[in-house]
């Protein structure tokens, strides 16, 4: 089968001829319908030698949806033909958070070789992947592949980090989402779809600010020298209440700094690889609380799918075939795609 197979740190992946697995133990194959392309997958590719613990080489692709194809002999829970969206983060299946569903905090992350699907482990952009248990996977049902292999990542992190705010974002309340892109446009649709709060969309393009609106956003706005000036008269004056950074840079992270009212509550979900100075006297609101949401939980994924069945969020997509992987690269590194790019198999 065609696979995209990351075989040198910092050099671009290489189409190849492999293998097709076949499942042993509680193993799932699942058939490749879609798989998202995301920033995580550049660094991933990007990366120094030992920057990661990963050992080369191995299939790209953390957001995947398909159809079971084969079961191992003690696989449950799924039956064959079934239509899923895979689990991304895979820790050590032991600890009690992986026993929870919470393997994006798996006590033993930091012992691993891998960290899931396309993490050092074969992941999606192939013909098939092989999954190591069931409990990765969630129905979706007749949901288009396209909208489902998105959500367990740029859905998920979403979802999540919007869930860590939710108690914060009362009717009146005002969040600001920095960076309107395959995460941020879905932040903007969860927000709207799961608390009464104001959405403001912040980021460096108007082709981003155009998808924001077509999400819900309330307001809009470049960056500019007055942006924060915008943003707080866009608030009511005080400040924001919530702000979810999916950029992370030095300039998202003073902005969203300058921006939050006393007591709000930063989210940073961008690894823009930024600094914010906490001793500086004035940087910070005074009882403001920072947060660093990764990725999700299996139970927050199966809500996720729910509310894109039920037609409360939608993924905007640019489909490309496998074999177009590297224009699809390409286009990501220059922030030409719209909402998320789409590998789907030739």
């Amino acid at each position: 089968m065609r696979a995209l197979r990351l075989t040198a740190w910092g050099e671009p992946p290489t189409q190849t001829e492999v293998e097709q697995p076949v499942p042993h133990g509680a193993e799932v194959l699942v058939r490749v319908e879609a798989t998202g392309l995301c920033h995580s997958d550049l660094h991933v590719i990007d990366a120094a030698p030992g920057a990661l613990p990963y050992r080369l080489p191995f299939t790209l692709g953390h957001e995947v949806a398909g159809r079971t194809l084969a079961l191992g002999p003690d696989a449950d829970g799924v039956a064959v033909g079934d239509r899923v969206v895979l689990y991304g983060p895979w820790g050590c299946g032991d600890c009690d958070r992986c026993a929870a569903g919470r393997d994006n905090y798996c006590d033993r992350r930091d012992t691993l070789a891998w960290h899931g699907a396309g993490l050092g482990r074969d992941g999606g952009m192939a013909e098939c992947v092989l999954v190591p248990s069931a409990r990765h996977l969630v129905p979706i049902g007749d949901l288009p592949a396209d909208q489902a292999a998105p959500l367990s990542d740029a859905g998920l992190t979403s979802y999540h980090a919007v869930a860590g705010l939710r108690h914060a974002l009362e009717e009146g309340t005002t969040t600001v989402v920095i960076g309107v892109g395959g995460l941020g446009h879905l932040a903007v649709q969860i927000l709207r779809a799961t608390t009464p709060s104001r959405v403001l969309a912040v980021d460096v393009r108007e082709e981003a600010l155009a998808l924001a609106d077509r999400s819900g956003a309330d307001f809009g706005t470049l960056v500019r020298a007055d942006t924060a000036g915008v943003l707080r008269k866009r608030s009511g004056g005080a400040g924001a209440d919530a702000v979810l950074d999916f950029v992370g840079t030095t300039q998202t992270l003073e902005l969203a700094a300058g921006i939050l009212r006393p007591g709000g509550e930063l989210a940073v979900v961008g690894s823009g690889g930024g600094r914010l100075t906490v001793s500086k006297p004035g940087v910070l609101p005074p009882g403001f609380r920072l947060s660093l949401p990764f990725w999700g939980t299996r139970p927050e994924l199966a809500e996720v799918v729910a509310l894109a069945q039920s037609g409360a969020i939608h993924v905007e997509t640019e489909q490309f075939a496998l074999s177009a992987a590297p224009e699809a690269i390409g286009r990501l590194r220059r922030g030409r795609v719209r909402g998320r790019a789409v590998l789907v198999p030739d």
